[in-house]
């Protein structure tokens, strides 16, 4: 599956089956959080078969069922730590689409389990991504037009024409999809608004809008 495939065709699940995980898959998923950890200097952690953290009453609450993977996201302390997060995490679970696994962005509907991964001193869990095999495919959510994330006109380049198309494809905390895109010439610069996790929002959107744009196209602003 190409990776824009993998952007229209990924939405959020919460009901997985106990269908294992194959050793190939975990293998290639691990090789992909290593190379996230490397290059945005992360401790993202695997967490395998670990029913503990979606058991209790708000688990229940947020529909989950039949959670027993996920990805911890984890980092060194930083204003920049959950905009990392968001970019390597949905990095992360666009290749989960690409191998057959459905996703869920989840922060709060989890508890944290002692031992089940490791924080370090100085370091922060943000968020957590469930993982497996989703009883559902999930589906579409609505989504705001171009015009209301970015500066989007009738002349703007083509490459930035698609990275909104893509960025509006990226999964938002309550689907708020509070970001704005703006196009300068061949810089574009990404801004959160105000809400929770908007900053693992940007994060999140900065990378569907660089895959839909190609970064060979512009630089960040």
């Amino acid at each position: 599956m190409e990776i824009m495939d993998a952007m229209k065709n990924r939405h959020s699940v919460r009901q997985y089956t106990d269908r294992p995980i194959e050793t190939k898959i975990l293998t290639e998923l691990q090789a992909e959080i290593d190379a996230c950890n490397r290059e945005g200097n992360l401790h993202i952690q695997l967490v395998k078969n670990e029913p503990k953290a979606f058991d209790g009453f708000m688990a229940h609450y947020g529909k989950f069922s039949g959670v027993t993977n996920y990805i911890a996201l984890i980092g060194p302390k930083s204003s920049r730590l959950d905009e990392l997060c968001g970019y390597y995490g949905e990095r992360l679970v666009l290749k989960a689409q690409q191998l057959g696994l459905n996703t869920c962005w989840v922060a709060m509907t989890y508890k944290k389990v002692s031992g089940a991964y490791e924080v370090r001193k100085g370091e922060k869990l943000t968020v957590v991504i469930s993982l497996g095999y989703g009883k559902s495919q999930g589906s579409a959510r609505k989504s705001k037009s171009a015009e209301a994330v970015s500066n989007i006109r009738s002349d703007s380049p083509r490459w930035f024409k698609a990275g909104v198309e893509a960025a509006l494809l990226a999964p938002t905390a309550i689907n708020q999809q509070k970001f704005t895109l703006t196009c300068h010439g061949s810089t574009v610069s990404a801004k959160a608004g105000n809400g929770f996790y908007t900053k693992i929002d940007l994060g999140i959107v900065k990378y569907h809008f660089e895959i839909g744009a190609g970064k060979e196209n512009f630089d960040w602003k």
